[in-house]
């Protein structure tokens, strides 16, 4: 019986992937064979799905990308009952124990994989998540086996001299976090998983919980054996029912196998675990706000210390790591504390996960050693700027990272790296920007964002992100819509003021949001300055982008005077007679493009 393994995460699913599994099972029906049909995650690259993986009847593992359901009997046909291998999609061969079929390119070759090292995601897009028996034969469990043997002290010697950080973004020494919760004296203590997965264009913790969420529930385990902790909480954006879906359904199959809510040792160790969703807070993301939510109260950040490890949730001992940290784990004891500080650099351990968006060829989720290039990964792994456009600029870190441009594309990815050049690892967002964008609209977008995400508790956040979105706001904004000349001086003053207000907030808000959420601006103030004086000065938009500092005109010679423009214009701005030239009176004009949007002989130009 043949195998036909599909990538049926979020990405796959969102582009047709339910509707192959069915063509796939009408393939099978009308040949009279057997196949089995496996779901599976999101093997990283999201722009080649739905993804078909065919085993043959050899036992090589084919996979095939773009797949529609009219096109996978046609592969089936080809591949099983012909024995043609080279079909329109082949991606590539997973490398296997036998000798692979020549003439084929191994699917570790592909450019989009060539460049990745698949440690955390190793089991993404590969392996059954809803399988015990998947898991286990991918090496699963076996580094609970290995932390059982070592005891809690000997788990956190190893997290120690691996150089494991924190993958949620501060960074900070996993074995070190979860010696200080070690060492207190308490009856009850919690290990809490954050899988708040708030930032834009962020799908790392999704697609590892869509994909392989028994090595979530392995590191769990171990993390909860390591501090002497009983209880664990996943808090789960409601926004992600599929990673719900399989995570409740994860944890019914380890208690069903005796790996949760029974003893594992001789001493009586056991783990309970659930998974609490959240409304979808970015402000939760903060471990203090998201142990606030999770007893049930308003999700807002406390001052600290004391620190979780020492005081966290119910005013217990309590360490809180990120989903990619805890996945990390299992494979570290396995595979050995060398082995993994084997990868990455001096201070920035193993590898990271990115999910790459925006302006780029191959979108999807990147796994690469820590000191890999900016460079390396937008232009080998992403395969560059789609449409032969220019690079301009990439965000990392999401609306608390920093924009980093094109003369540092060579930056390593590590901690230290980013920091330095005003940017920062966060979660692993990396969102490319081309020529086309405007980088004082960018810093407008994260910091709309971040100014709602508030919770309000402390003034520098609420206030001071709200005042430095007015100043954005006002220098992208015509003339007309100034209410009188003094008001627009004001717009002079205010904009000299925004570096200054941008520091007050970074130094005095209470959490991570405030402190970060000045870094778009301060990055593009830094990078792109002369874009923010062409805004300011010139009342021009360098990228033609904001549509406010636009001019609409109409080419005279070019206008058929078909009166289509004056009929879609909101304001009226658009004069002339039928079959004769019209003309846009600016005083009226919106900026909304409705003219050139409608215009059928170009005749309407932007400026």
């Amino acid at each position: 019986m043949n195998t036909i393994y599909i990538g049926m995460g979020t990405c796959g699913l969102a582009v047709g992937a339910a509707k192959v599994r069915d063509a796939v099972g009408r393939w099978a029906e009308a040949r009279g064979r057997q196949v089995q049909i496996t779901p599976t995650g999101c093997v990283g690259y999201c722009v080649a799905e739905p993804i078909l993986d065919v085993v043959t009847d050899e036992g090589y593992r084919l996979s095939y990308g773009n797949v529609t359901p009219e096109e996978a009997g046609f592969i089936l046909d080809e591949v099983l009952v012909r024995g043609k291998y080279k079909v329109d999609g082949l991606l590539g061969q997973y490398r296997n124990s036998k000798t692979p079929l020549p003439g084929l390119p191994l699917l570790e070759e592909h450019p989009f994989f060539k460049k990745q090292v698949k440690f955390v995601l190793r089991n993404c897009g590969v392996i059954n998540p809803e399988s015990v028996a998947d898991y286990r034969r991918s090496g699963g469990f076996q580094g609970l086996e290995k932390a059982l043997a070592l005891g809690p002290e000997g788990i956190i010697q190893e997290l120690l001299a691996a150089g494991l950080r924190g993958r949620g973004g501060a960074g900070f020494p996993t074995g070190k976090k979860w010696q200080f919760a070690q060492v207190q004296k308490a009856e009850r203590k919690f290990v809490i998983c954050n899988a708040d997965e708030g930032d834009p264009g962020a799908f790392m913790d999704r697609s590892l919980l869509e994909g392989d969420p028994f090595s979530l529930l392995e590191g769990l385990i171990i993390a909860g054996y390591a501090i002497g902790a009983r209880e664990g909480v996943i808090y789960c954006r409601a926004e992600y029912p599929l990673a719900i879906k399989r995570l409740e359904r994860a944890i019914e199959l380890a208690k069903a196998e005796g790996l949760l809510g029974k003893p594992l040792t001789d001493g009586g160790f056991s783990f309970s675990l659930k998974v609490k969703q959240g409304a979808g807070a970015f402000v939760c993301g903060e471990e203090t706000a998201l142990m606030a939510s999770i007893e049930g109260r308003r999700g807002m950040p406390r001052p600290r210390p004391p620190f979780p490890a020492v005081s966290g949730l119910f005013g217990c001992p309590t360490i809180i790591n990120n989903v990619e940290t805890f996945c990390n784990v299992p494979h570290l004891l396995r595979e050995g504390a060398a082995a993994f500080a084997a990868m990455g650099t001096a201070t920035s351990k193993g590898t990271k996960v990115f999910a790459l968006t925006g302006k780029v060829k191959n979108s999807g989720l990147v796994e690469v050693p820590m000191g890999t290039t900016l460079r390396e990964i937008i232009f080998e792994v992403g395969g560059g700027i789609p449409g032969g456009k220019a690079f301009k600029a990439v965000q990392s870190g999401g609306p608390s990272g920093g924009c980093v441009p094109a003369q540092l594309l060579d930056t390593r990815i590590d901690y230290e790296s980013l920091k330095a050049v005003g940017a920062m690892m966060g979660s692993g967002g990396l969102v490319v920007m081309d020529e086309d964008t405007c980088m004082v609209d960018v810093a407008k977008y994260f910091l709309a964002f971040t100014t709602k995400e508030s919770c309000g508790k402390c003034i520098p956040c609420r206030e001071g992100t709200r005042r430095m979105f007015e100043i954005l706001e006002s220098i992208t904004q015509p003339y007309s819509q100034m209410k009188n000349e003094e008001e627009n001086l004001l717009r002079f003053n205010r904009v000299l003021a925004l570096e200054n207000l941008a520091t007050v907030i970074k130094e005095t808000s209470l959490c991570g949001l405030g402190q970060s959420a000045p870094n778009p601006v301060l990055s593009t103030l830094k990078y792109f300055r002369e874009e923010y004086e062409a805004h300011i000065y010139d009342r021009k938009c360098p990228a033609a982008q904001c549509r406010g500092l636009l001019t609409y005109h109409i080419d005279t010679e070019a206008c058929r005077g078909c009166t289509v423009c004056a009929k879609k214009c909101p304001t009226g701005a658009i004069v002339g007679e039928s079959k004769k030239a019209h003309y846009i009176l600016d005083d009226k004009c919106v900026r909304c493009g409705s003219c050139h949007e409608a215009c059928r002989f170009d005749a309407v130009l932007v400026a």
